[in-house]
């Protein structure tokens, strides 16, 4: 039996057992060649971190060499940096190569949304990214990146890093293969001048002949090699029995190619060489700026990701010893000095420090923390030391939440790109009729130039401005609504803000900071003190996330537990302590009336032993914000839940004349489908439980960042800091997004109808039908990047 244990399952290594596998610039020993593909692939993934901080060894891997390479994504150690878990279902972005237009979007989408067990799948075509949402249980992550490998889109869990390598090398091919047409076009037409000239001044036939086998040697390599992404995206398509816009490009390379080479060998006919070489450079040129200007309008969200620091201060036995923030696990606390940035999504547990949030937010001011505050990976501690309890890793820390609902929103259509995808997928078979129709029709009238004329219309008319239209508008919008500091978790928002009419403003947490404390504490038993009733308050306000329940939170005693606590939204809570039966909330759902309205009641098996009046302070920019929003001759209104009247106060400090307290969810729903009924388009404000059934009816929903999970759940957009100001912006960018977008199809659709009658009619060359396209996709792109360029 060999001592040579397997690096990757542990299982004994068979003698003169040839494989390996390089982790760490070590080569370690593997017993067969799925755990070397599998350790091979965690390395090539970035992820070697998973054999220093395993808890266990992987199992051995017994499986076919294309899964093989994926299935290292099933371990729970890889999957802890990537993949968050959202109820019973898995979450995951995925980088996906090979993406060329919304035809191959629509494929993967459709093709993995008949798999059992998946929930959801979006692709941006601009990021070249898709958001997967799965059953584990039904599924494999594996077999599902196998399943897009297996119809031609290589899908590996995004990794900022990971995704930059692979850049630079799709870079580094593009420019090859740009270079090679570049150089070869060069050539062939110095050789072409030469039998232009020639028709003039009667070249001799050997002479013509060796000019175009020459020709044809260099422009084979052209063909072969720097053309090759169009062939592999229209096969792609073309085996899923659909046409995407390389189809006719394709055609019409292929098509130039061989009938110049037949051309060639038998000494008669034209030969169309430069023509093929020129058109495939300007092809390349404009789809490598094309990516180019894509990435960068896909960057801003994903480079968040590399401001979170690599290393943290790991406390132990009270001894700080320095480690990879990646090994950090929910419970361990850690140390962050002034000035450095934060490593891992926690709580602090001790000191009070200033904290720059602007990567999150938008806003340079800093946020003052204290004990209990959240924090959150990649801000910045900028006055005292803190100490920090892990609360969120991998995947589920919030910078790699925004960056997963971003590109999930940006993958979603409104309905304007609907339409455009549409068109778009009717426009090649079409293009591709008329190009047929075009060359019979030229065959009769000038054979000689019917080929020419065909190969002109194939390529002019390809939709490619068409298919970026709108999703590159799209992106760079909702990358600019990030940069406000406003997260868009629905594309269809941008289309929807431009058109609202109303909008309606809940009171705590929203119009004001939530940050309720305790004012006074009035007692109705002499036998329990004001310290014993904030502590019973706090039991049972633990177990809920309203801003009313914070006020308590200072005030629990570790003795004093809660249980059987049922949440009553709107009302209140009730629960068991020491055996004894409590509510506490609204006066009604006390069973009192003694007439403190707006203050919060305690009762003990139906009697009330106390009440607590809370006081709340009003955001910094809300007057502002509704003063703007007025000017712009929008209708603002508050609905409040809290039932104590000193709310329309708060309403008149921000000049609000419309103003409701007291509502129910029931009620403020009611509102909202009233207003609709008098053909309102409306939006909604919220940040609790009871405004998720509201946010989720209304039009347009806004939740704040420091709201409940629920809220943000059921809203189209989140403030991520502590302003309505970014709303206000927003409703400009969405307008800009919208005349951006429609800018851009008016660009693409004059550009087809513009061109297609010049290339019908022979006008167009097939070289500058090349620029001609590449030109307006360049165009469409460039004109949707400066939506990134707008001051908020």
């Amino acid at each position: 039996m060999s001592s040579v244990r397997c690096y990757h399952c542990d299982e004994p290594v068979p003698a003169n057992a040839p494989f390996s596998a390089t982790i760490d610039g070590v080569a370690q020993p593997m017993c067969c060649p799925g755990c070397a593909a599998v350790a091979d692939a965690i390395v090539a993934a970035g992820l070697s971190d998973y054999y220093r901080y395993r808890t266990e060894k992987g199992q051995q891997q017994d499986v076919p060499e294309a899964l093989a390479s994926l299935i290292a994504y099933d371990l729970d150690e890889v999957q802890q940096e990537f993949v968050a878990a959202r109820g019973d279902l898995k979450e995951v972005l995925l980088s996906v190569e090979g993406i060329s237009c919304a035809a191959c979007a629509w494929l993967i989408e459709k093709h993995l949304a008949a798999l059992p067990g998946v929930a959801q799948i979006s692709v941006n075509t601009t990021t070249q990214r898709a958001v997967l949402r799965w059953d584990a249980s039904q599924q494999k992550l594996s077999d599902l990146l196998l399943s897009m490998n297996l119809i031609g889109y290589q899908a590996a869990p995004f990794q900022q890093d990971a995704q930059e390598a692979k850049n630079a090398r799709e870079s580094q091919n593009f420019l090859l293969r740009i270079g090679l047409a570049g150089l070869a076009t060069m050539q062939v037409m110095m050789l072409a001048v030469a039998l232009y000239t020639g028709y003039f001044y009667d070249l001799e036939p050997e002479y013509r002949d060796y000019f175009r086998w020459v020709s044809m040697i260099f422009a084979t390599p052209v063909v072969l090699y720097s053309a090759q992404p169009f062939y592999f995206s229209a096969l792609r398509a073309l085996m899923s029995l659909r046409v995407n816009m390389d189809v006719p490009v394709s055609i019409a390379i292929l098509l130039a190619y061989v009938a110049s080479c037949v051309a060639t060998a038998r000494g008669t006919g034209e030969v169309f060489f430069e023509s093929i070489s020129m058109f495939t450079f300007f092809l390349l040129v404009g789809r490598f700026f094309e990516q180019r200007a894509r990435r960068k309008a896909s960057e801003n969200a994903s480079n968040l990701q590399k401001l979170i620091p690599a290393t943290a201060l790991l406390l132990e036995d009270g001894d700080a010893r320095q480690v990879a923030a990646k090994s950090l696990k929910p419970g361990q606390v850690y140390r962050v000095l002034p000035g450095q940035r934060i490593a891992v999504d926690g709580v602090l547990l001790s000191g009070q420090s200033g904290v720059n949030e602007s990567m999150l937010t938008g806003e340079q001011e800093p946020v003052q923390k204290q004990p209990g505050a959240p924090l959150y990976a990649g801000t910045v501690n900028l006055d005292q030391t803190i100490e920090v309890e892990v609360t969120k890793v991998g995947a589920e820390q919030r910078i790699n939440t925004l960056v997963r609902l971003q590109e999930q929103a940006a993958a979603q259509k409104p309905q304007i790109a609907e339409f455009a995808d549409r068109v778009a997928q009717y426009f090649v078979p079409v293009i591709l009729v008329l190009a047929l129709v075009t060359y019979l029709v030229w065959h009769q009238l000038a054979p000689e130039d019917a080929f020419w004329i065909m190969l002109s219309v194939l390529v002019a008319t390809c939709p490619c401005a068409l298919a970026l239209a709108t999703p590159a508008a799209l992106t760079c919008g909702t990358n600019r609504m990030m940069q406000q500091g406003l997260l868009v978790k629905s594309a269809r928002v941008l289309e929807a803000l431009p058109r609202i009419q109303h909008l309606l403003f809940d009171k705590t947490g929203t119009l004001t900071e939530g940050q309720l404390s305790v004012k006074t504490v009035h007692g109705f038993d002499s036998a329990v003190s004001e310290t014993q009733l904030l502590a019973l308050a706090a039991a049972l306000e633990s177990h809920s996330s309203h801003p009313v329940a914070r006020a308590f939170a200072l005030h629990r005693d570790a003795s004093i537990q809660a249980s059987d606590v049922n949440n009553h939204t709107g009302q209140g809570l009730e629960g068991v302590i020491h055996g004894q039966h409590y509510r506490i909330g609204q006066q009604a759902f006390v069973g009192t009336d003694l007439g403190q309205s707006g203050w919060v009641f305690l009762a003990r098996d139906g009697k009330v032993i106390g009440a607590f009046e809370l006081a709340d302070r009003l955001r910094s920019d809300a007057a502002d914000t509704i003063s703007k929003l007025s000017g712009q001759g929008l209708k603002c209104e508050m609905l409040s839940g809290d039932p104590n009247p000193r709310a329309l106060e708060l309403a008149e400090q921000v000049s609000l004349k419309t103003a409701h307290y007291g509502c129910s969810p029931e009620q403020k729903l009611a509102r909202v489908a009233e207003l609709q009924r008098q053909g309102c388009q409306v939006a909604m404000f919220g940040d609790g439980i009871n405004d998720a059934p509201v946010l989720a009816g209304a039009n347009v929903s806004v939740a704040m960042g420091s709201g409940t999970d629920l809220a943000k759940c059921h809203a189209d957009l989140v403030l991520l800091g502590d302003k309505l100001g970014p709303v206000v912006n927003a409703i400009e960018t969405a307008r800009q997004t919208n005349r951006v977008i429609r800018q851009n199809l008016a660009i693409s659709l004059c550009y087809n109808l513009l061109i297609l009658p010049l290339a019908v009619s022979g006008n167009v060359p097939p070289y500058l039908a090349a620029a001609g396209m590449s030109l307006s996709s360049l165009v469409v792109v460039a004109n949707s990047l400066r939506l990134l360029k707008k001051t908020s």
